[in-house]
């Protein structure tokens, strides 16, 4: 089993004809993704390697029975993308285009609140289910089916953590990027809830940084809601506090947000912590024996 993406997933691409639309489009094709369709507006009647292109998101679901999309929309244009899936019927929005202004996504969560499409994202690397689909740009090669599910605020560190634990033979149901900006799609708890409800998961690793508080809540969640094992890893203990550290996200401010502060509210309710990303393997390792 698993979360988000699988076997059902029919994917449309807002911004095929791009050069890194293209390219992302096409190595999730060949990992398995069943590619439908792409949107560029003006380029309805070609294709991208046999991969028909649209004008709009609605004329791709209504041709191709669509349910999710991937975005490689520039900055400028993306949050209108995000609101054009989602007025289509698009299920699952994965947004991986970066720079979104926060006010732009401000509006994009309110605008998707309470409605029926689930956004990861923006700023994120998608989401894989190793073994059955890939929407985004996680490489499909370092990952390995299994019952371990991931969610990550880093890109960079669910490549890591993943092949960590695929070095150990310990696959993964399904591994989440929800992205680093300030404002986003699906985050912590949301994934925690979905990994709680499958059945294809036994423990879920939990890979935060420093900066806001998404980690604390996430804790009392676990605390509150979630039965299985949870692992977690926290990027930032030597950061200082008022520098923004790689993503919008990620600042110190005050006492607040500090690494050390989420790892603590994190083993307050149970779970373990690794200090580096061989200890958060070692960790599953030892909790799934």
């Amino acid at each position: 089993m698993s979360i988000l993406v699988g076997p059902d997933t029919k994917l449309v691409v807002q911004g095929i004809t791009g050069k890194e639309g293209t390219f992302h489009t096409l190595r999730n094709r060949a990992y398995g993704t069943d590619v439908v369709a792409g949107v560029t507006p003006g380029k309805a009647g070609q294709d991208v390697e046999g991969i028909p292109v649209f004008d709009t998101v609605a004329a791709a679901v209504r041709e191709t029975g669509a349910n999710t999309s991937m975005i490689f929309v520039p900055p400028r244009g993306a949050a209108e993308a995000i609101l054009e899936a989602a007025d289509a019927g698009i299920d699952l929005v994965v947004c991986i285009t970066e720079g979104i202004p926060a006010r732009d996504m401000a509006e994009v969560h309110a605008y998707l609140d309470g409605g029926r499409t689930v956004l990861v994202g923006p700023n994120c690397p998608g989401v894989i289910s190793p073994g059955q689909a890939n929407v985004g740009i996680i490489p499909g090669e370092i990952c390995a089916p299994g019952r371990v599910g991931l969610v990550s605020r880093s890109g960079t560190l669910v490549y890591q953590i993943v092949h960590e634990l695929s070095q150990l033979g310990i696959g993964q149901s399904t591994c989440v990027g929800m992205g680093g900006d300030p404002v986003h799609g699906i985050g912590f708890i949301e994934s925690l809830t979905l990994f709680e409800q499958d059945p294809g998961t036994d423990l879920v690793v939990m890979v935060g940084e420093i900066g806001g508080d998404d980690e604390e809540r996430a804790a009392r969640h676990v605390s509150e809601r979630v039965t299985k094992p949870v692992v977690g890893y926290i990027a930032g203990f030597e950061a200082p506090p008022g520098k923004r550290m790689g993503h919008a996200g990620a600042i110190v401010t005050g006492s607040r947000g500090t690494a050390a502060a989420k790892a603590e509210a994190l083993e307050s309710v149970g779970a373990k912590v690794g200090r580096t990303p061989t200890e958060v393997a070692s960790l599953v390792q030892a909790a799934l024996a």
